[in-house]
């Protein structure tokens, strides 16, 4: 049965999407820890990171990086903190989380409140410093 990050993926669940490449696909996360929080995943089933072999490894990495710094390029942060913490759904994820300060990146902090039009703003923001960075 297709994760609800294959759902996703292929159009079956809605999200605000940031971007994708042949591999991987990233997208904000819908119960953020700040704004610009987005997911990074790759486009194949896997439910363990440590279970990708090192080729996929380092390529969802550097996809991951290049998404993180197209959301550090919008959203105001003094870095972007990554985790992966692997419980919540059944498949390979990382979480890249605009922070100021280490306790940013606490799983146990409130999520914070957007509006569907904040989401899709910083999704689209997002996306255009992304595909800027690509040239």
């Amino acid at each position: 049965m297709a994760t609800l990050f294959t759902k996703i993926i292929r159009g079956d669940i809605p999200s605000y999407f940031i971007a994708e490449d042949d591999e991987h696909f990233a997208f904000l996360d819908i119960n953020p820890l700040a704004k610009g929080h987005t997911l990074v995943i790759p486009k194949k089933e896997t439910d363990y990171i440590f279970d990708l072999n090192e080729s996929e490894t380092s390529k969802l990495h550097l996809f991951a990086k290049k998404v993180a710094r197209a959301v550090e390029s919008v959203v105001p942060c003094k870095r972007i903190g990554m985790a992966v913490v692997g419980l919540e759904v059944p498949h390979a994820h990382i979480h890249l989380i605009p922070i100021n300060n280490v306790s940013d990146i606490n799983f146990a902090n409130p999520k914070i409140s957007l509006t569907s039009e904040e989401f899709e703003e910083i999704a689209a923001n997002i996306r255009k410093a992304f595909e800027k960075n690509l040239k």
